[in-house]
């Protein structure tokens, strides 16, 4: 018998993740060095398992969005850099004492910072200085690199370690003319800033899909994403998915037309020469989308693609199996290489990364060579 833990699982194939890496790797200058995102526990594929598995293939530096995710990296072993890209201003205590490195976005920040570094007398901190070239969400405008430079030109308490900034269109060529004035704004500001504090950080602005599209811009770093977990940018360009989310069967029943419906509401409706149904442990809870009930979406089971019948509930749902051979037990695929994430946020018309982050911390993530 299989245990429950194994009912569900989230798989992540590390030849996958090596073959992501090195498509990426590829394109790049052996100078360039490559930062991968691991925040929002790995977009969903588990933070330390994924963490380790760059740390082995050789990234330069990992990305998490908030101190308490580098927190868990290095309470798990990881020893690379690791960059904070979203501090606030209530965490430079254990940001230092676990030696994460913060993105500063504004002046109050980094004030903030140099005060708790001046508490602790600790000289050279590590920084990375965040640019708006357009985005408009985090970053130093144009206009206020002035008062930024003046406060750094005198602060012994920090390092600018990079300067960075972030594409808000890299993968829509409707918008390169935008990218490229991003990229243009991003090196006379960051040069600016180079020139006047008396030292070249590193300077690093290419996302996943920059990387694909605008290497001539890679700098001495960039930032790997959604596409070391296997999304491309590139039309036609197949990346192999890191994760496939799998399940067992609990259950199958045959049922008659006479047995009257399946699920809530009692939206499944029964054919008039029977359905046959399998039960799968996984629910809206487990990242299976409520939209992805009645039909909208089938499965892999068997080598067959079945659909969802009735309306998926919080932690199981229904799958209509008439007319394929299948036991309990069996695994049910609900994204990898079949279906892939893309097709169910094409259904959903959302994006990939939703599909994978929504995938909680219950479901169990296993390294699969």
């Amino acid at each position: 018998m299989y245990r429950e833990e194994e009912f569900s699982r989230l798989e992540i194939s590390l030849q996958a993740c090596l073959e992501n890496y090195r498509y990426f790797r590829d394109k790049l200058q052996d100078t360039t060095k490559l930062l991968v995102l691991v925040k929002a526990n790995a977009y969903g594929h588990g933070a330390v398992e994924f963490a380790s598995l760059m740390e082995d293939a050789g990234a330069d530096y990992l990305a998490v969005a908030y101190p308490v995710e580098g927190i868990e990296l290095r309470q798990g072993g990881i020893k690379s850099p690791i960059l904070v890209l979203t501090t606030g201003t209530d965490s430079f205590e254990e940001m230092i004492n676990y030696g994460l490195e913060p993105g500063i976005p504004n002046l109050c920040t980094l004030k903030a910072l140099c005060k708790v570094l001046e508490k602790r007398d600790v000289r050279d901190f590590p920084i990375h200085i965040k640019l708006d070239t357009g985005m408009h969400r985090l970053g130093f405008m144009s206009e206020e690199l002035p008062e930024l430079i003046e406060f750094l030109t005198v602060c012994e308490r920090v390092k600018v370690k990079s300067v960075y900034s972030h594409l808000a269109a890299s993968d829509d060529p409707q918008n390169d003319d935008f990218t490229v004035s991003q990229v243009e704004l991003f090196k006379k500001n960051a040069d600016k800033l180079s020139e006047l504090i008396g030292y070249k950080p590193m300077y690093h602005i290419l996302n996943s899909a920059g990387i694909e599209r605008f290497p001539q811009y890679q700098f001495d770093m960039v930032r790997l994403g959604i596409g070391i977990y296997g999304v491309s940018a590139l039309p036609g360009v197949q990346l192999s998915p890191a994760a496939s989310f799998k399940c067992k069967i609990l259950q199958i029943k045959n049922l008659k037309c006479s047995d009257g419906t399946i699920g809530y509401g009692r939206h499944g409706r029964i054919a008039d020469g029977g359905t046959v149904i399998a039960t799968i442990p996984v629910g809206y809870a487990d990242g299976v989308d409520r939209h992805l009930s009645r039909g909208k979406a089938s499965f892999l089971l068997n080598g067959h693609r079945v659909p969802t019948i009735g309306n998926i509930c919080m932690d199981m749902c229904m799958l209509d199996i008439t007319g394929v051979d299948a036991n309990v037990g069996d695994t049910v695929t609900i994204f990898g290489e079949s279906p892939s994430i893309s097709e169910l946020a094409d259904i959903l018309g959302t994006i990939p990364y939703e599909i994978l982050t929504s995938v909680p911390r219950r479901i169990k993530r296993i390294i699969v060579k």
